[in-house]
């Protein structure tokens, strides 16, 4: 064997053997995903927490002043938000399957990146039949990196942040969006005593973005702070400080600021020990889409009925998770996909309304895309509509 094919077979092996390593166990469980891989971290087992739910909705800084954290999750009505597929019927048509039958996918299998929270999407919609039904023969994989997966065809579908995703299509990677997942999950905290009251406070200070600069955790706090006025890149420090640290950080001085996921930080917020100065979820946030569906963009031009009959699973899903929410909750939990108290995930998954309609989707990502180039946050392109071109490819028919 020489040497080319000897690389090959060991880069192959390790990318089975990455894929495979975090496959679930016998009952088909998954973990909380606590790695920095840019998921989302479930809450915390083992941790009842008392839930206020409020009727009314109050943006981070204003539900903590008023006493009223749980003000926060409670959703904002926003017209046109989600995709309702709840009762959709995926059965194929006559002309879709014998559509199918000439693209280059049919009879392969449809390999869904598995992940947990309010990623999981494609996971539940394996676990309700939904694939099934629609004339697709499906299978879970997990690696290291959604990118990677995505982008190499080692997955077909995926759930994940915009702000993990849009910069590799932009340099270069073989990925685009399909559909809109959910919006919210992650708010910038704070230690609950602290001096720190809102994001102009934390000029001049040090920020954790756990995943690392230039990932999902480093843009979503840029784009925070610069909704604020405030220079990402010189007003404030951002650095890298695992999650898990991040208290410590903070009480040692070394930081001021994280940002969490919600179900991470929730158990530390009503233990009095963090607070939220910014979120995801205050309102000039909640009109965007922080979650997307993405597909390999070379399997959906040269598949596009079959790219159509996985996102109508998906989104079928997201619809379920939606609109049975507290059923939805026991069943992520049952599965270990979100983890900690239940109260407290019917909350937050309730106020990320999951199944984001396309037009909603894309008005979010034309934002976002304005507001990276405007910031320096992609780099590999200049043109917004070249973009879009690239990394948004709808194929639903709404």
């Amino acid at each position: 064997m020489n040497a080319k094919k000897l690389i090959a077979l060991l880069l192959a092996l390790a990318m089975v053997m990455a894929l495979a390593a975090c496959m679930p166990d016998e009952e088909g469980q998954l973990e909380g995903d606590l790695n920095n891989d840019g998921q989302i971290e479930v809450g915390q087992d083992g941790v009842e927490v008392e839930v206020n739910v409020s009727d009314v909705h109050m943006n981070a800084a204003e539900a903590f002043a008023a006493g009223q954290w749980e003000a926060l999750f409670t959703p904002i009505d926003i017209e046109g938000r989600a995709i309702d597929m709840l009762d959709y019927d995926l059965t194929p048509t006559a002309e879709e399957l014998e559509a199918m039958k000439n693209e280059p996918a049919y009879g392969q299998t449809v390999l869904y990146y598995m992940s947990d929270g309010c990623t999981s999407g494609p996971t539940v919609a394996d676990d309700l039949g939904y694939y099934e039904q629609a004339g697709l023969i499906a299978e879970g994989v997990k690696g290291n990196s959604i990118v990677e997966a995505i982008g190499t065809q080692q997955a077909t579908v995926a759930v994940s942040h915009i702000a993990t995703l849009l910069v590799p299509i932009t340099n270069g990677v073989d990925m685009t969006f399909v559909g809109g997942a959910h919006i919210g999950c992650k708010s910038l905290y704070v230690l609950a005593d602290s001096e720190y009251e809102t994001t102009e406070d934390l000029k001049g200070t040090a920020i954790s973005v756990p995943n690392g600069i230039g990932n999902a955790d480093y843009n979503i706090t840029c784009m925070m702070l610069d909704a604020d006025g405030i220079n990402p890149q010189t007003d404030v420090t951002l650095t890298q400080v695992s999650s898990d640290a991040c208290v410590t950080a903070m009480e040692n001085g070394e930081i001021a600021a994280a940002l969490f996921s919600d179900s991470f930080a929730y158990a530390m917020v009503k233990e009095g020990k963090l607070r939220a100065v910014r979120s995801l979820l205050d309102e000039d946030f909640a009109d965007n889409n922080c979650c997307v569906i993405t597909m390999n963009r070379t399997f959906v031009e040269e598949n596009p009925v079959h790219a159509k009959k996985i996102i109508q699973c998906v989104q079928k899903a997201h619809s379920f998770m939606r609109e049975n929410t507290a059923e939805a909750t026991q069943y992520l939990l049952d599965r270990g996909w979100n983890a900690g108290d239940f109260d407290m995930n019917v909350m937050l998954n309730g106020s990320m309304q999951f199944g984001t309609s396309d037009a909603f989707t894309e008005a979010s990502l034309r934002e976002i895309v304005d507001n990276y180039l405007r910031l320096g946050l992609i780099t590999g392109m200049d043109d917004a509509e070249e973009i879009m071109d690239l990394a948004w490819t709808p194929v639903l028919d709404n």
